[in-house]
Parts: C-alpha cells; sequence; structure tokens
C-alpha cells in the first residue's frame, strides 16, 4: 500500500509565506511525478504545481513567480514553497502522487492523494 501526508498548511496574512511537505510511503518501485493542486470553497479542484521524474516543473499561471515545487527524492518528499501569498490562494492544498508498485500483473502506475491541508491567507 502507498500513504501520501501532507502538512504545513495554516493561516497567515498577505505576502507571507508558507512551506507545504508531502511525503510518500509504503510499496513504492518509482515514484514518476508529485504535484500539488487546490481547491477553493466552490470551485474545482485546480492544479497548482507538478514535478515529474526528469525535474521538469509546471505551475499554474496563478502561482508563477511566487510559488516553487522542489523535492528529495531520499526521502519520498516533495514541497511547495509559498511566498507573497495573496487572499485568492487561500484552499485545501492536496499532495497528488503518480507511483508505480509492483503487483501480481507487473509494474502498475496509480495516482495517490493526500488528506489535504488548509491554506488560509487573511487580507
Amino acid at each position: 500500500q502507498v500513504q501520501v501526508v501532507e502538512s504545513g498548511g495554516g493561516l497567515v496574512q498577505a505576502g507571507e509565506s508558507l512551506r507545504l511537505s508531502c511525503a510518500a510511503s509504503g510499496s513504492i518501485f518509482r515514484i514518476n511525478g508529485m504535484g500539488w493542486y487546490r481547491q477553493a470553497p466552490g470551485k474545482q479542484r485546480e492544479m497548482v504545481a507538478r514535478i515529474i521524474g526528469g525535474g521538469t516543473t509546471t505551475y499554474a499561471d496563478s502561482v508563477k513567480g511566487r510559488f516553487t515545487i522542489s523535492r528529495d527524492n531520499a526521502k519520498n518528499t516533495v514541497f511547495l514553497q509559498m511566498n507573497s501569498l495573496k487572499p485568492e490562494d487561500t484552499a485545501v492544498y492536496y499532495c497528488n502522487a503518480d507511483i508505480s508498485t509492483i503487483q501480481t500483473m507487473g509494474v502498475v502506475s496509480d495516482d495517490y492523494w493526500g488528506q489535504g491541508t488548509q491554506v488560509t491567507v487573511s487580507s
């Protein structure tokens, strides 16, 4: 089994920073990519940032220049450094991991989600 656990959310004022962490654990054969998504009340879940196997990163336009995704491969952990936070960044942030595991039929890739962590930015 695979577990994905986020940490680091909280309440900050506009302009301040937060750092989110996400660790994957369990019977992992390979991590193909990890990323952060967020969902604000009444809105659909949206991609915030992703980093794939080779290190290529992708960001939503709304966070470019303010957020940075990075990873520690040895610890199967991804981080999201969020600077210059705005009230519109308020949401539940979810970690997503595209992970391959070894099953009886062979290598199987699947998406795994964390439980979410609340980020609230006051004006």
